[in-house]
């Protein structure tokens, strides 16, 4: 059954306040995705606070109408689409997306994205989905600390072993 006015227009509201709440927007084309598949995708997606989002390309058009991004136009777009909104970090759609995709042999496709209020391609937003999470990029950048430390720590350490070694052989011969 088609929607009505109100209802559209409550969609368009909906939408309008998830794409300013949202850091990045992934695009994405869904049309082999089956129901189980789409609420594993979407529990996912919730747990590293971002959201599945599927409506008409003509209410997408027009809630990002505002923006005025270059390139973008969405009603180009083959196929259903459905729009991953990332409220958290800016990256974690793309690989959330990614790694479903992997899995699920292709089920689902990146038609593009919005990042930084400019629009990227799908070549694009399948390399944000290689690039590290921030979680691992903290870790990187604590292990790149640390290192030094340990590495001092265990110099130290190697030259007192040898100075115990030392005394120890000294001990045995008297």
């Amino acid at each position: 059954m088609p929607k009505t006015k109100e209802q559209k227009r409550t969609i368009l509201k909906e939408l309008s306040q998830k794409i300013a709440k949202a850091k990045s927007i992934i695009f994405t084309k869904y049309s082999r995705l089956g129901v189980k598949d789409n609420e594993e995708l979407r529990l996912r997606l919730r747990r590293e606070n971002n959201e599945y989002y599927v409506a008409k390309k003509t209410l997408f058009d027009l809630s990002l109408k505002d923006m005025a991004i270059a390139g973008l136009d969405i009603k180009k777009f083959d196929g259903q689409v459905a729009a991953v909104f990332g409220y958290g970090d800016e990256v974690s759609p793309a690989k959330i997306v990614g790694q479903f995709k992997k899995e699920k042999e292709d089920k689902i496709e990146f038609i593009g994205g919005i990042l930084e209020n400019k629009f990227i391609d799908a070549a694009e937003v399948a390399s944000l989905a290689k690039l590290p999470t921030r979680k691992e990029l903290y870790a990187q950048i604590v292990g790149s600390i640390n290192a030094p430390v340990s590495g001092l720590v265990n110099a130290l350490a190697g030259n007192i072993r040898k100075l115990v070694q030392v005394l120890k052989a000294v001990e045995e011969k008297k």
